[in-house]
């Protein structure tokens, strides 16, 4: 295995319902930023919403991918992370133009000046019935910092109770998530009992988890926070997870996305240029039409896939 693989690890408390992850993704956020050059308060909420994204992704029930985005009103427009089933992610963040971002900034003061930022949460399922389009809840920025934002979000749009502790800089970026799922009383019925013992040990890891410390969490492994947190609760442990970059973008994409512009605006690009020339926010893959190129594009009649640019949300 090697050293730099990121994990995520998944536990559960024994005779309750409350759940939890531990992820590492470090190496997945450098990768991320190898190819940007990002502020360092930049870094910090787009790092800390790349373990969240992961985070929530780990327990998706569909082949699919959650995309999360946080459309801006400061000097950071846009804030776009995604991760799929597999737990292959990839993230980007535009910036206005001409912006001095102190490295003390919030996310209030990047994305939130003027109280017009928005959280858009997309579940996108890779094979769609007919007419089935993608799920989103769009939400105003309720919140100083990513994790509080997404725990809002989930009280709100979910209806569960989820705490996130979440931490980045320029080469670390590492988060916990506690949820407290629907108390069933497994098997036999619930009972006022049962549920009160949930509510307590669902209290009591929240107060563990709220022990950890922002430094600590940069600076401390996955393995050993998980035994300094919960040493004397009774969880099981399952296989962990190994999330890594990866960039879905094709030719194929790039040329729908050509197409959803029209021919009169890329014709009028191509005689102004000679090509029409795009380059991947999340990777940098470099993408070239010529004017035959173009051509081909709106004289095929298949059909222009779906979907979401960068930046543009439906409500």
């Amino acid at each position: 295995m090697s050293i730099t693989q990121d994990t995520l690890q998944k536990f559960i408390f024994d005779n309750a319902a409350v759940r939890g992850e531990l992820i590492d993704i470090s190496a997945t956020w450098r990768e991320v930023q190898a190819r940007h050059d990002y502020p360092a308060a930049v870094k910090k909420v787009l790092g800390q919403m790349t373990a969240a994204a992961a985070l929530l992704s780990a327990n998706l029930k569909f082949n699919g991918s959650i995309i999360m985005q946080i459309h801006g009103d400061g000097p950071v427009r846009l804030l776009v992370v995604e991760c799929d089933a597999e737990l292959r992610l990839r993230a980007t963040a535009k910036l206005n133009p001409d912006v001095t971002i102190a490295d003390d900034s919030n996310l209030t003061a990047l994305l939130n000046a003027h109280g017009k930022g928005r959280f858009i949460i997309t579940l996108d399922p890779l094979e769609k019935v007919p007419g089935q389009q993608p799920y989103q809840g769009v939400v105003p920025l309720d919140g100083d910092d990513v994790a509080t934002v997404i725990e809002n979000y989930m009280l709100r749009s979910e209806q569960l109770d989820t705490k996130l502790w979440l931490a980045a800089d320029d080469h670390v970026s590492r988060g916990l998530l506690l949820q407290k799922l629907p108390y069933h009383g497994g098997k036999a019925e619930a009972t006022p009992l049962n549920q009160e013992e949930a509510l307590e040990t669902w209290n009591r890891a929240v107060i563990l988890g709220s022990t950890l410390k922002e430094q600590e969490l940069l600076e401390t492994g996955i393995d050993v926070l998980i035994q300094r947190l919960f040493w004397e609760e009774t969880i099981r442990v399952f296989d962990p997870l190994h999330p890594q970059f990866h960039c879905s973008c094709t030719r194929e994409k790039v040329g729908n996305m050509l197409k959803m512009l029209g021919p009169e605006e890329v014709e009028g690009v191509i005689a102004e240029r000679g090509t029409v020339a795009v380059n991947c926010d999340f990777c940098g893959q470099h993408y070239e039409y010529d004017k035959v190129d173009c051509a081909q594009l709106f004289a095929s009649n298949a059909p222009v896939e779906t979907l979401l640019p960068a930046g543009e949300a439906k409500h």
